[in-house]
């Protein structure tokens, strides 16, 4: 038995299983495809998507280059999938690599059958329940306003230099700016293209083609730049609480420190896993979606995700909904996350991105705009949460660069490159609540500048 369980471990795995098992899967879905047999909506949906989600992914995340600086498999999954659904032929004469009834399959899945709404409210919901109260609150009186100085400055540069440049400070600032501090592609990209579709009645397809490579391109400088504010630490050690498991963020130490230690009880309650727990957790994050619906009926200026991510802080601030549905709504949001993420990338690829958009939005106008974007988030941050305690360069990692890049996974590369892993739940807090600040911050900047 130990000798089998051994063999497992050593196995590469795919999809959690043995690559041998998701290979003869895989194969089975393709010929399927190809053959026009597989079914229409999401039964035929989600096995393609895994399928094509898992190996460009892993080809993305064993990538040297692609892992280390663009985002690993997220970037790979989105153009992959896009350029198996891209036409290179004609309107009249097409040409694709995959069956055009299997592109549109995955297309209205995505959108008609809207699982991107799906994966968005089980994500939010999700994220922020299964955060420390104490950590939620105390991160409003300090830690945002760190936050808020990056968005700030960024905001400001990135308007100046769009308007001096002729690129536009209003295009500058909703494509390039807002998708880069939002948190990466699912929890950011993506409903901020909704938003401005729906806001400003254009295609939220034409609109994602410009954010993903400001996404990824400020991914890519977040990470550079965590290493070279670590090797400035060394040279500036007055400017920061130290590297490794020294790592801090805060000039104060005690009460601050212990409101972001997890409840052992609460840890081992969120880790045991339950098939019930994680269908409560389904119908709460979809209620949820419906209540930001109901308000968005009487207050249509912001977006129905921004008030559901409103309802939902509010209700966890103020400890509303038993700490057993929190536990609820974080399970749903783990195995959504875990199993779902490639099934979303290759959607965001396949139904709202554009190749040859996305080839033409490239220039060096858009270079410099996310390299400003970038810095400004930096200088912000460190500046602001010098003031309200903090050392100025652990500030600058986590409340600017962890804003700046690809959500979960770029929290870890720029963490990794600036060697402050120790100092993950505040960059989380970027990620989840700066995030989801940043949805709702666009339904008001939408607003003011149109």
């Amino acid at each position: 038995m130990s000798s089998e369980n051994s063999l497992q471990k050593k196995t590469f795995q795919l999809y959690g299983m043995p690559w041998q098992f998701f290979f003869i899967f895989g194969i089975v879905v393709i010929i399927a495809t190809y053959m026009g047999k597989l079914p229409k909506g999401m039964i035929g949906a989600y096995p393609l998507m895994i399928v094509l989600g898992v190996i460009f992914g892993t080809i993305g995340d064993y990538a040297p280059i692609i892992k280390t600086f663009l985002g690993g498999g997220a970037i790979v999954i989105i153009f992959g999938s896009a350029t198996l659904c891209t036409n290179f032929g004609t309107k009249d004469n097409p040409f694709l690599l995959l069956p055009e009834a299997a592109v549109k399959t995955m297309q209205n899945f995505t959108t008609v059958e809207s699982f991107l709404d799906f994966y968005i409210a089980s994500l939010i919901t999700g994220s922020i329940m299964g955060m420390n109260r104490k950590l939620l609150i105390k991160a409003a009186i300090r830690y945002l306003p760190a936050i808020l100085g990056g968005v700030l400055v960024a905001i400001v540069l990135c308007g100046i230099v769009g308007a001096i440049s002729g690129y536009g400070a209003q295009q500058a600032i909703l494509y390039i700016c807002i998708p880069i501090m939002g948190g990466g592609m699912g929890a950011g990209a993506v409903p901020l293209s909704k938003i401005f579709g729906e806001s400003l009645g254009q295609d939220p397809g034409k609109i994602i083609n410009i954010m993903i490579p400001a996404v990824a391109l400020g991914n890519a400088l977040a990470i550079v730049a965590g290493g070279l504010l670590n090797r400035l630490g060394k040279v500036k050690t007055s400017l920061t609480g130290g590297t490794g498991a020294n790592a801090q963020l805060m000039r104060t130490k005690g009460q601050e420190a212990d409101a972001l230690k997890i409840d052992p009880e609460y840890q081992s309650a969120r880790e045991a896993i339950s098939i019930t727990q994680m269908g409560a957790g389904l119908l709460i994050a979809t209620t949820f979606f419906a209540f930001g619906m109901i308000i968005n009926k009487f207050i249509p200026s912001i977006h129905n995700y921004a008030w559901m991510i409103i309802s939902v802080a509010v209700v966890k601030a103020l400890g509303l909904l038993p700490q057993k549905f929190e536990i609820c709504c974080y399970q749903w949001f783990q195995f959504v996350m875990k199993n779902l993420t490639c099934v979303l990338l290759v959607g965001i690829g396949a139904a709202y991105t554009d190749l040859r958009q996305i080839a033409m939005a490239f220039s060096g106008q858009y270079l410099l705009l996310v390299f400003v974007t970038v810095f400004g988030a930096i200088i912000g941050s460190g500046f602001i949460g010098k003031l309200v305690g903090f050392y100025a360069i652990d500030s600058s990692i986590t409340a600017g660069l962890c804003m700046a890049n690809m959500g979960g996974t770029g929290d870890v590369a720029v963490l990794s490159a600036a060697d402050r892993m120790e100092l993950m739940p505040f960059a989380q807090i970027s990620s989840r609540i700066g995030g989801a600040f940043m949805l709702i911050l666009s339904s008001f900047l939408l607003q003011i500048l149109f």
